[in-house]
């Protein structure tokens, strides 16, 4: 049973789910293997061929992958997804499927390091042109549309600054220009459960699966969804034949968990990031709090109107004193842990300028809008009051 009026939570858990009707497995079997038989030649000859339904191969479909695709697309609003072995596989795939030498990708210059990298050096290797705007500007957008343009990449909100772009008004924006440039977000951060970019205009969304959506930080996983045309296309092309980045039955099987408890985790996480980012933005240590949740943050009315839910649990500050205060307060730091990725259920502080961005230059940095001494802190499931007793002694220790 579907329902598009059932509730966020009751999706996570039922929707994609089809019974199983040979045992009565009440969770959905891990289908552990890498090939499926045939009844006969003539059987398999029609499922290369396309002209029947069917498993051939675990790289071409799964059916514990395939419930998980079918669950993300449900929580997205999407006609269909495609599971990938990480976020970076979904980026990837996404974005060999659309582009090719030749054609130009504008992309927002506020990106996760690996994604930055593969922009800026890797797709440009073969021949894709790619410009650097910053997409809260529109007139950027808009200045560097061109003919071969085939799509606009962007974060919201963006890794690790947390600055917010108008996916409405860049979807109208780009779409007027040419229906057929595809506006790509990554909804990492804000997950459906606050934000539905298809909803609001774009064509097509990525994931990182390790992160909200699995939750529990030990699964390589991500999501490339939109129209079943294009997902049928990026995995019939971008997996199969370029990157061959297939999500495991098995991380499906976790991920399947995991999104179980999608709501209640997102509820904890966005309580947690809220009273973080309060408790920041009130201490006397405290450079600058960038949270989309507070007032004074440049996109806070944006964030409002396509953050339905809350802001999520990703917070990053400076520390006054910049870069060697701000690794002095990481370090002094004893419950929240020292570590790259976000979501999980404990509470993870990182140097973004080292870790997950040191593939930008410090004029790439400056450019991107992130200071050299930023933190980013992802909220844990932890009593938040605990939370900020670690973060207040860690201060108190500068």
């Amino acid at each position: 049973m579907e329902n598009k009026n059932m509730g966020i939570g009751t999706r996570a858990i039922h929707a994609g789910i089809i019974k199983d009707k040979q045992y009565g497995s009440l969770t959905m079997p891990v289908y552990q293997s890498s090939t499926f038989y045939f009844k006969s030649c003539e059987e398999g000859g029609r499922r290369f061929s396309g002209q029947e339904d069917g498993y051939i191969y675990t790289r071409l479909g799964n059916p514990t992958t395939n419930t998980l695709e079918r669950k993300v697309a449900s929580l997205e609003g999407a006609e269909a997804a495609a599971a990938t072995s990480s976020g970076m596989g979904a980026i990837s795939s996404a974005l060999w499927t659309i582009a090719s030498a030749g054609k130009h990708i504008i992309a927002d210059s506020t990106l996760y390091g690996c994604t930055f990298a593969l922009l800026s050096h890797g797709l440009p290797k073969y021949g894709v042109e790619v410009t650097f705007v910053n997409t809260s500007n529109l007139d950027e957008i808009k200045a560097n549309l061109k003919e071969n343009t085939v799509a606009v990449y962007l974060e919201t909100p963006a890794n690790p600054n947390l600055k917010i772009a108008d996916i409405s008004a860049i979807a109208q924006l780009v779409h007027g220009y040419n229906k057929d440039i595809k506006v790509v977000c990554d909804n990492t951060f804000a997950t459906p459960y606050l934000q539905k970019p298809l909803q609001l205009g774009a064509d097509v969304v990525v994931h990182s699966a390790t992160k909200y959506l699995n939750g529990h930080g030990d699964v390589i996983a991500g999501f490339v969804v939109g129209k079943a045309d294009f997902i049928t296309e990026v995995k019939m092309s971008g997996i199969k034949d370029m990157t061959g980045c297939v999500m495991s039955p098995h991380d499906a099987f976790l991920v399947l968990r995991g999104l179980k408890t999608f709501e209640l985790r997102m509820k904890r996480h966005c309580e947690n990031g809220m009273a973080i980012a309060k408790f920041l933005e009130a201490h006397p240590k405290v450079e600058k709090v960038y949270y989309p949740g507070l007032e004074g943050h440049k996109g806070y009315e944006i964030a409002k109107k396509q953050m339905t839910a809350g802001f999520g649990g990703m917070v990053s500050f400076e520390i006054k004193g910049g870069k060697e205060n701000g690794m002095k307060f990481v370090n002094a730091l004893e419950l929240c842990t020292i570590a790259v990725s976000l979501g999980d259920a404990e509470t993870l502080v990182e140097h973004p300028a080292s870790m997950t961005h040191s593939t930008y230059t410090a004029e790439d940095l400056k450019e991107a809008g992130i200071p050299e001494g930023l933190v980013r802190l992802s909220a844990g499931l932890e009593n938040a009051e605990d939370i900020i007793a670690d973060l207040s002694q860690a201060l108190d220790r500068i």
